[in-house]
């Protein structure tokens, strides 16, 4: 098959398409973002530099188009080249078999004009993190979002509650099945990362703080409770400027980490070395740091939008769910409970291996994402 994948530069698209590297199919990816070529991603052919002015530069055009975003994108086609006339070009060039969509609004709204006019071409669209969650309430999005479903021949999504939401918002194609967003891990090679549960001292905690991230709020609950965190170490990574201004401000004697300062492999070093794991958002998919917890046996406590979590996370026995990621002194009874139960977080350790094992190992994920374009033809 000619597959042709369309994403942002993500190391979780990247991941994806390594699946299919052993296979006799032919593998393109197109920068839909036009950010450049990924230097990891060395078995597919990309499409790159594609965006071209046709015009120069209009005094206003760029604040406009940041003002006026929904406007923009219907006009924009006078001043430079479009996605869907990119993707067209493509199309006609390799005469793909099936094209595949990570993300929805970055890099399946843009393509949606161009896929209506190839309507014997197979669209597999991926639902990552808030992309039906979130958007499908907001009027600017959800009749775009509904366009979209509407046109997609199959769907994978990393949780049960998309693809619930996507049939209530239209989809009548195929679902693919639940798959981590990332697809598999090499569970074998993690393993030499974990220490013993008895040897770990470090409370680690995602640092996202914007419009879904809700860090702060764990950072603060952290500081309410000096003495249970006393012996233990407190790191913070993907933090952003706000965490770690704060952090500064009140001096508190945490390791932080910005937004792009560590690698995955890193991030999984850090796992396995960290006794509790922190993550909390008001909105999100299955978070991909949340099953790296679990891989890693860091006891995860973790926020549930959408029951999401609770999809893996079984309250009080293999984590603790977040039910309210803005009440900051529920957030520090959760810590202080996790940390006044070591028992607990052993056996959720041997939970959380079984579940590992099961749902999210690469020996198993890697024959399921090859069987799902076999499954096309």
């Amino acid at each position: 098959m000619k597959i042709l994948f369309i994403s942002m530069p993500s190391i979780h698209a990247i991941r994806w398409i390594e699946n299919l590297k052993d296979t006799d199919d032919e593998l393109y990816w197109f920068d839909v973002t036009n950010k450049g070529e990924i230097k990891l991603l060395q078995n597919a052919t990309q499409f790159t530099g594609w965006k071209i002015r046709k015009k120069r530069h209009i005094k206003g055009e760029y604040r406009f188009s940041k003002k006026f975003p929904h406007t923009y994108f219907k006009i924009k086609y006078l001043f430079e080249t479009t996605e869907n006339e990119h993707l067209e070009k493509i199309i006609k060039d390799i005469q793909p078999d099936v094209i595949h969509s990570f993300e929805m609004q970055h890099c399946s709204y843009p393509i949606l004009k161009t896929m209506n006019k190839y309507p014997t071409v197979k669209w597999i669209y991926s639902c990552w993190g808030n992309d039906l969650y979130y958007y499908s309430d907001l009027k600017n999005h959800s009749k775009k979002i509904k366009a979209v479903l509407k046109r997609v021949n199959y769907l994978h999504t990393d949780c049960l509650r998309d693809y619930n939401l996507a049939k209530d918002l239209g989809f009548n194609g195929k679902h693919t099945g639940v798959i981590p967003g990332g697809s598999g891990y090499h569970l074998e090679a993690l393993a030499a990362y974990k220490l013993p549960i008895n040897e770990r001292k470090i409370i680690l905690v995602k640092g996202y703080q914007h419009q879904f991230g809700k860090a702060l709020n764990v950072i603060k609950a952290l500081q309410n409770i000096p003495s249970t965190i006393a012996n233990f170490e407190v790191v913070v990574f993907g933090a952003h400027k706000e965490v770690i201004n704060y952090i500064e401000e009140y001096n508190l004697q945490f390791t932080t980490y910005h937004r792009n300062e560590l690698s995955q492999n890193e991030v999984m070093k850090l796992m396995g070395k960290s006794l509790v794991y922190i993550g909390n958002n008001s909105s999100d998919g299955m978070p991909n740091t949340l099953l790296e917890a679990i891989i890693m046996n860091a006891f995860p406590i973790q926020s549930n939008p959408g029951n999401v979590t609770a999809e893996i996370i079984e309250d009080e026995r293999n984590g603790i769910l977040i039910n309210d990621p803005n009440d900051i002194k529920n957030i520090e009874m959760l810590i202080i409970s996790a940390l006044n139960n070591k028992e607990r977080i052993i056996e959720a350790a041997k939970m959380n291996t079984a579940i590992a094992l099961e749902r999210l190992d690469h020996i198993k994920i890697q024959p399921k994402i090859v069987e799902l374009y076999q499954s096309l033809n």
